[in-house]
């Protein structure tokens, strides 16, 4: 399901009327409370706000100052997704046009963050000018800092904030009296702001001081810590400064919340929650860089609005990237513990409970740090917390959790995948600085960067596909042993479902091994696919197929299937026979340049079934596994079959063949090659090859059906290659060929190519759910770029499908 579909299905209704007691009670409190033409609150958010839903704002200044595109849209994805998820409503706000927004769609969102060297930052005293004036005859587009938002979310009735870091006290504030504007933002402004501290490079006791001299509370979260706690500095959990205040969860947080907007009190309140603990740099290490990233600022003449950017850059620098994973870390956790405690405010704002009506509990303290030595702090609420749907050490690197592709209960998937789940290890040669070769040293020991992660090709489609919009189901096996184990919990975490995961005993769960060159390309990869691979009747994977698989696909009757080449040929002839039987849109990964030959190889009673009803329809070889294909079918006597050739003959190719016409629709050195020709071979088996040639794009070979528009459209004509004269259209139903070669979508420079690792894989599933969602309304060529713009964001990610897929779900 596309992203806007879900957000109109989610706001679909008009707010329902609320009895007349608690009316009064949000008109005071919440009611939007600005009708001016230069601000607009959506509708989701103000339906949510009417029903005294539970609404989380984020700024926007983090999407549009400090992460590149589209690193910064997946980032807006992701944490709108984990308040979704953690039971809120997402309010991003920023400027758009001259209009400051609250609730900006995700369209709205990929527009202001594509194009944010035009955007401006924007605090209290910038949005007149953002709002009012015009450039060139253009509105201006702004990211709002944490005053900013401040600002427009409590015009908006927002409660609660979450956001990275808080401004401060600059360091040398008594020569530059450089001080945030989210310090005396946060004292006249009523609204709970969530970050991990204030920027680490920020003179931390006198920002402290100010707050309080801005009558600002100031609490951190224990954390299930119960010793003196300091006030977070960002990337550290501590700082070696004691919180004013401590607060032990959410729940006491809104207790203290429920109760400041209660007395009508014009100040806001800062929960500072602690980077997540695998994330922590530690202070002192931190302290060098910073001091470090302070003397280059001042010999650079940085200062005022370009100082946070720059030092925020040299820190990245000197920590070696470091510091943009727990920027990202936690900004994730602050974006969780802030839906928590929004979640409970709505608690105590639904029930009208009044405190004093409340067992007492052990205070956190106003304005001293406590210990928790031998005290139980407790604190009786109607209900639990709700559980954190996402782990708190969740980064962006790992997989996106969106509820724009999670499935309902009874919602059955459209998309099966078959094959490999493995636990796989990506070993990059890693050579010295001295070293001139990028390729490793054979028969020895290389320096190498190794990573693990969860991978398998039809794991990886499956993935790719999920993020992508579609719902899908993977069908797989483990072994019940640690890797096994550890993967399922993997697929669960990142919100898909193992139902179609059998696990096996006495077997390995499967394990690949990749080795890479210094420039990041495959030099020799290792496969331990043993689990799929036993074909006795009186297997265990014979057995799970007739008894797990086969009964969910019967049930569930996808429109989509995709079989990965891990399957041998009798394991494979089971899952095609029972795709053709419930009519399902068939897709062959060919996995590598052996395993693709199985195709070709299936038993003699379950041959590989021609045009117009095939066996498989879509196949996204690379070309060296398009050539092995296309050698399997010759070898195995499959090019000597009457069907084919009957096939092959009304496609309307010349006896000369059609050289000149492949090389006008490709290139002479794809020909030269004999792409285009295997293509054309292998169109009555399977009628749809999109083949992957790397850096120069995409090549899609396509069998025609009889009728279709494309063979006499104008805006078709360069990319049809032939047409049927022999006149068995109407036996055969043959139309003719179209072949078009789709151009790589982004020129990618080595430096950017972390892993190669699952980029095909990631096409093949980025088209596949395209083709499942617009049930049968979509061509292949429609989907051609966007697929590629997928397999580009895993080129440049650490995972074996990158998690931004989900900035392009809207493009499906």
């Amino acid at each position: 399901m596309a992203m806007s579909s879900w957000i109109c299905r989610a706001c679909r209704s008009s707010p329902r009327p609320l009895p007349s007691s608690k009316r009064s009670r949000i008109t005071s409190h919440r009611s939007i409370s600005t009708n001016s033409p230069f601000f607009s609150v959506s509708e989701e958010v103000r339906q949510a706000i009417a029903e005294r839903k539970p609404v989380v704002a984020l700024e926007t200044t983090i999407y549009t100052h400090g992460f590149p595109y589209p690193d910064n849209f997946a980032l807006s994805s992701k944490l709108e997704s984990l308040i979704r998820i953690n039971g809120a409503v997402p309010a991003t706000i920023g400027i758009q046009e001259g209009i400051a927004k609250v609730g900006m769609s995700a369209d709205e969102i990929n527009r202001l963050v594509s194009a944010s060297s035009e955007a401006g930052k924007v605090s209290r005293r910038d949005l007149a000018f953002v709002c009012g004036v015009t450039m060139d005859g253009k509105r201006l587009n702004g990211g709002t800092t944490v005053a900013g938002t401040m600002l427009l979310a409590h015009k908006a009735g927002i409660r609660v904030f979450a956001t990275g870091g808080l401004g401060g006290v600059h360091r040398g504030v008594e020569e530059t009296f450089d001080i945030s504007a989210d310090l005396t933002e946060l004292g006249r402004t009523p609204v709970a702001v969530i970050s991990s501290g204030c920027k680490s490079f920020l003179d931390i006791p006198r920002t402290l001081e100010y707050l309080e001299t801005q009558g600002v509370a100031v609490y951190t979260f224990a954390d299930g810590r119960r010793e003196e706690i300091d006030f977070p500095a960002f990337y550290s959990r501590d700082s070696g400064v004691l919180s004013p205040g401590v607060v032990l969860d959410e729940v006491e947080a809104a207790s203290m919340l429920h109760a400041h907007f209660s007395l009508g009190l014009q100040s806001g309140l800062h929960f500072a929650n602690p980077i997540p603990e695998e994330f922590s740099i530690p202070h002192a290490e931190m302290e060098v860089t910073i001091e470090q990233a302070l003397e280059e600022a001042e010999a650079a003449g940085a200062s005022g609005s370009e100082i946070t950017p720059f030092i925020l850059t040299k820190i990245k620098e000197l920590t070696g990237g470091d510091s943009v994973e727990a920027n990202k870390a936690l900004v994730e956790a602050n974006v969780i513990r802030g839906t928590r405690l929004a979640v409970e405010l709505q608690k105590l704002e639904a029930e009208g409970e009044d405190r004093q009506d409340r067992p007492e509990t052990q205070a956190s303290g106003f304005g001293s740090n406590y210990t928790t030595t031998g005290v139980s702090l407790k604190v009786n609420t109607p209900s639990a917390p709700p559980p954190l749907a996402t782990p708190e050490n969740t980064t962006i690197d790992e997989p996106l959790l969106d509820p724009t592709v999670s499935l309902e209960v009874d919602s059955a998937p459209i998309v099966f995948v078959a094959g490999s789940l493995n636990v796989d290890l990506s070993c990059d040669f890693a050579p010295s600085s001295s070293c001139s070769d990028p390729s490793p040293e054979l028969k020895t020991s290389n320096p190498a960067s190794i990573r693990q992660s969860l991978g398998g090709v039809a794991h990886n489609i499956a993935r790719a596909a999920h993020l992508m919009g579609a719902n899908v189901q993977l069908c797989s096996a483990v072994g019940d042993d640690l890797s096994g184990k550890a993967a399922l919990e993997a697929l669960t975490t990142g919100g898909m479902s193992d139902a179609g995961v059998k696990v096996m005993t006495d077997t390995r769960t499967s394990q690949y091994v990749a080795i890479n060159d210094g420039k990041k390309d495959l030099v020799l990869a290792m496969a331990d696919v043993s689990i799929l691979e036993d074909t006795a009747e009186d297997s265990a994977v014979s057995e799970a197929f007739q008894q797990f698989w086969l009964p969910q696909l019967k049930q569930a009757r996808p429109s989509h299937i995709v079989l990965d080449a891990n399957w041998p040929p009798q394991h494979l002839a089971r899952w095609l026979k029972a795709a053709q039987e419930i009519g399902a849109h068939v897709t062959f990964e060919p996995v590598s340049n052996v395993k693709g030959a199985s195709l070709f190889k299936l038993p003699k009673d379950h041959p590989l079934a021609v045009f117009p009803t095939p066996s498989v329809h879509l196949t996204t070889p690379n070309a060296y596994e398009l050539a092995a294909m296309h050698a399997a079918a010759r070898d195995a006597g499959l090019f000597d079959r009457q069907d084919w050739w009957e096939v092959i003959d009304a496609l309307g190719i010349p006896d000369t063949g059609a050289r000149l016409q492949m090389s006008l629709a490709t290139s002479s050195a794809l020909v030269d090659q004999g792409v285009p020709q295997q293509s054309v071979q292998l169109l009555p088996f399977i009628p749809m090859i999109c083949c992957k040639l790397g850096a120069e794009g995409v090549l899609l070979t396509q069998l025609l059906p009889a009728g279709d528009a494309r063979l006499t459209s104008g805006d078709h004509a360069p990319y049809i290659l032939s047409r049927c004269t022999n006149g068995t259209e109407d036996k055969l139903g043959v139309g003719g060929v179209y072949m078009r070669l789709f151009p790589a979508v982004e020129k990618v420079d080595a430096v950017e190519v972390v892993s190669v690792n699952g980029v095909g894989d990631t096409l093949a599933g980025a088209l596949v759910a395209g083709l499942a969602q617009r049930e049968g309304k979509a061509r292949v060529e429609d989907l051609v770029d966007v697929a590629q713009r997928a397999a580009v964001l895993t080129l440049k990610s650490r995972e074996s499908v990158s998690p931004g897929l989900g900035t392009l779900r809207l493009l499906v």
